[in-house]
């Protein structure tokens, strides 16, 4: 990855390499955006802090994800819905003026070459279907299906479980903030553990279950 500007388009949510994800943009200067990167289709999003995606004047975190648009559909009053894809991971170098949407210079963040933990990734995403059928119980009208199709690939595979996991959005962010692949599944399967005794205890004293934030 170069220095060479990019666009930016910060989020009040983290996404994750290979997450597909759908973004509705209504503002003119990210309107400006898509035009501008069109035939290349890419830009960057990283996580709000603080403010709100509206308008500018937000907090944002250092660490983001460069996507994909797949495709892109006009509305009738002005409005663009964008299905986007997470392709890897970025640190945010230098934030440049806005022209007139964010822009940042980045810099690769690989991820630890290290081979990942075969039986460790067994094990979380054991966990992460655990938490997402008991979640399926809890909000039957709001979930996805817990029996999602897998990458073969182990290191595709430890990103969907990244995808695959309901937590907080702060938590997204630590996981993503992770550079080893492992230490990101260890987080995963304590986090899915936590989640999941959350909700055991709540269904067994018959109490609303609090939404993730």
């Amino acid at each position: 990855m170069t220095n060479d500007p990019l666009a930016m388009f910060p989020l009040g949510m983290v996404v994750f390499p290979h997450q597909v994800v759908g973004l509705c943009v209504f503002e003119p200067r990210y309107k400006q955006m898509l035009n501008d990167i069109e035939g290349d289709n890419r830009f960057g999003t990283c996580l709000i802090e603080r403010g709100s995606e509206v308008g500018g004047a937000d907090k944002r975190t250092s660490v983001g994800s460069i996507v994909q648009i797949l495709g892109s559909h006009s509305l009738v009053d002005g409005k663009t819905l964008l299905m986007i894809e997470g392709v890897s991971c970025f640190e945010i170098a230098k934030w440049l003026e806005d022209a007139p949407y964010p822009r940042a210079e980045v810099r690769d963040r690989c991820c630890d070459e290290v081979m990942i933990e075969p039986g460790l990734l067994k094990s979380t995403e054991s966990a992460v279907r655990a938490l997402r059928a008991l979640q399926s119980e809890v909000f039957a009208d709001q979930c996805l299906k817990s029996n999602c199709e897998m990458d073969a690939d182990p290191w595709v595979r430890s990103w969907q479980l990244c995808s695959m996991t309901p937590m907080s959005i702060f938590d997204q962010f630590k996981v993503l903030s992770l550079s080893n692949p492992n230490d990101r599944l260890r987080l995963l399967a304590e986090v899915s553990c936590e989640r999941y005794g959350d909700y055991q205890r709540m269904l067994a004293l018959d109490l609303p279950v609090p939404p993730i934030y």
